[in-house]
């Protein structure tokens, strides 16, 4: 027997999902990690054979050991390479969100989308270009670790308009970069592990426990 609608458990549970609706972005889509995960996976496997190719028998291990002259030779490509990942990803994500937010009847582009959207920019534009400055200055091994740092920073600082499993991921990416520090060799393994099998499994508890019918 269903309860009148009277009743005051519905009228407050009613409430919360407006409240909710009005305060976070709810119509981030699990299949958007998933599929930036993949995008992230593919990546790393490109980026392998290239450094496998430049430096045969070394590969990334040389990179980090490279001379000013070897990084500039190398930097174009792997900034190629770091742009197609990110376009590629974005790309995915915004479809599948996209397509949630239609069905959740949620605007993507509002106030609350755009303070979401700026909340990410900040800390990843600054810490690309830190990332990049590293990479000129001969920190290689420094490189990644900022990437999963920055990047576990900037989905901390937007988890408060969206999903609590951003947190999640977040702080996940943080941890591995502090770890990373310490094993720097272990960069390209790292990434994979970070913005690849992070992204996928994340992905896939939201889109379980908020997508699934």
């Amino acid at each position: 027997m269903s309860k009148p609608a009277t009743d005051p458990l519905v009228q407050l549970t009613e409430i919360r999902a407006i409240m909710e609706r009005s305060s976070r972005f709810i119509s981030l889509s699990g299949l958007s990690g998933v599929g930036a995960g993949i995008v992230a996976l593919v990546g790393a496997a490109v980026g392998h054979w290239y450094l496998q190719q430049h430096y045969p028998n070394a590969g990334y291990l040389r990179l980090l050991q490279s001379t000013p002259e070897e990084r500039r030779l190398v930097l174009p490509y792997l900034l190629l390479l770091a742009v197609g990942i990110i376009g590629v990803a974005l790309a995915v994500a915004m479809f599948f969100t996209v397509r949630r937010a239609r069905r959740a009847g949620q605007p993507l582009w509002s106030a609350l989308g755009r303070r979401l959207a700026l909340s990410l920019m900040i800390p990843l534009v600054a810490g690309g270009l830190f990332c990049l400055a590293l990479f000129v200055e001969g920190a290689v091994g420094m490189v990644v670790p900022g990437l999963l740092l920055f990047y576990g920073l900037a989905l901390l600082n937007a988890s408060k308009y969206t999903l609590d499993e951003i947190r999640w991921l977040g702080l996940t990416e943080i941890g591995l970069g502090l770890v990373l520090v310490l094993i720097p060799g272990l960069g390209l393994a790292f990434f994979a592990l970070g913005f690849g099998l992070g992204h996928i499994g994340y992905g896939l508890l939201m889109y379980n426990r908020y997508e699934r019918s």
